[in-house]
This record gives structure tokens, sequence and C-alpha cells, in this order.
């Protein structure tokens, strides 16, 4: 399979030799298909899986075939390779599609990392094959460390080692404490994968050439994000 994806990523072009196949978990996003008509299969997904994601389709394309994926605005997809003996646990509305041959299972959180993220299940995915991943911003892989914690913004995290240690943590002095939002506290062994799209709103206002005076009030001020616009 190969596939290219050009800067900045507005769509994604697939190319499927004899023999593959894809799953497209959202088969909206196919804008153009080249390729026999029965090369596209859709089914209905099982229960568990379209409630996770919020859809009821997936499409099965067989090659030899070429189809091109929409994205999202601001959004990027990165194409990860998953081992044999991958243990990363994906949220899994960041995955667009995957090679066939992936063996996919639900894996049940623990209560309290649950109680943390609010995610009752999440997915690993058995290779070997590739997962397409789309994150807001680009996505950014960091090594974990059993000694050294790894601080990670929550809306930002897409995967983690299913044997990691996650705790409900800030980080820095009482000024940095008070003014970020929830951290996911890593600790273990094995990569994590985060999405690096903009969550400051700061620093787009202060790209659009929002005042001094404003940006500080906002920060320093209780609540002053919400009464300083």
């Amino acid at each position: 399979m190969n596939v290219a994806a050009p800067h900045p990523q507005e769509h994604v072009r697939i190319e499927l030799e004899e023999g593959e196949a894809l799953h497209v978990l959202h088969p909206k996003a196919i804008v153009a298909f080249r390729g026999s008509p029965a090369s596209r299969e859709d089914r209905v997904m099982d229960l568990p899986n379209a409630y996770r994601k919020r859809k009821w389709v997936r499409s099965k394309l067989t090659g030899p075939a070429e189809a091109v994926l929409g994205l999202p605005v601001e959004c990027s997809l990165t194409v990860v390779d998953i081992a044999e003996d991958s243990d990363l646990l994906f949220n899994f509305r960041h995955v667009l599609f995957y090679t066939d041959g992936l063996e996919m299972k639900s894996r049940i959180q623990k209560i309290r990392t649950a109680w943390i993220t609010r995610e009752w299940v999440r997915m690993r995915f058995s290779g070997p094959g590739k997962l397409g991943v789309v994150t807001a911003g680009a996505m950014a892989s960091l090594p974990l460390s059993p000694d050294v914690p790894v601080f990670a913004e929550a809306g930002s995290l897409v995967a983690y080692p299913e044997k990691a240690d996650v705790r409900l943590s800030v980080y820095g002095n009482t000024l940095a404490s008070q003014h970020m939002g929830v951290q996911w506290q890593l600790t273990g062994r094995g990569p994590i994968l985060i999405q690096c799209g903009g969550t400051d709103s700061g620093l787009r206002d202060h790209l659009n050439g929002d005042g001094i005076v404003k940006r500080l009030l906002r920060e320093l001020l209780p609540f002053g994000g919400v009464y300083i616009k």
C-alpha cells in the first residue's frame, strides 16, 4: 500500500496493489475512487464499534485500486506501523483506516484510569499492518521512562502503552499548576502518541495582534479568559 499526503494536508491519496485491502471507518471521507466498482464493499459495523465511532457503516477497498480521502481542515494523517506485539491503546475516534489483517480488540480501562480519561474502552491493534490516524495538527511521539514521568495535556493524548501507569496530575510551580489544563502523568516503557494541534487560544490571539495588557489580565485574573475578550 502506498499513501501520499500533501503539505498542508487536505487530502490523502492511497494506492492498493493486487491482493491488498483497506478498511475505511469514515466512508464519506472517500471523495474519489478509481478501480472496479466491485472493489468497494460497505459493511455494517458491530454495535460496540458503531457506538464508539458514531458511525454505522465502514468501507472495505480491495486492490488494485486508488482512492482519495478528504481530511477535515487543520487535521493531519499519520500512517502508524503496527507490529505483531504492539500494545498501544488508541482512542478509536482518531482511527480513519486500517489495513486488512490487523486484529482489533477492545480493552476495558482500569476504574482509576477510566475516571481520569472518561474513557472506559480503548482499542488495541495487533499487526503486522498499518493504521491511518487523524489528528488535530501534526502527531508527535515521545518515549516513556519508568523513572521520569511524561506529562501530556489530556485532550492531546492519542495512544499510550497498555501497561503504562496513568495518573491525574499537574506540574510546575503554583502559577503553572493553576493555569494549565488537566494533565496525564505517564510512566512505563514504550512510546506515546500526541496530537499537536494548537490548544492555546492565547497564542492565536497573540499572532493576531492582541494587546499585551489583555493577555496579561486574561492569564493573571481569576476567570480572566471568560470576562476579558
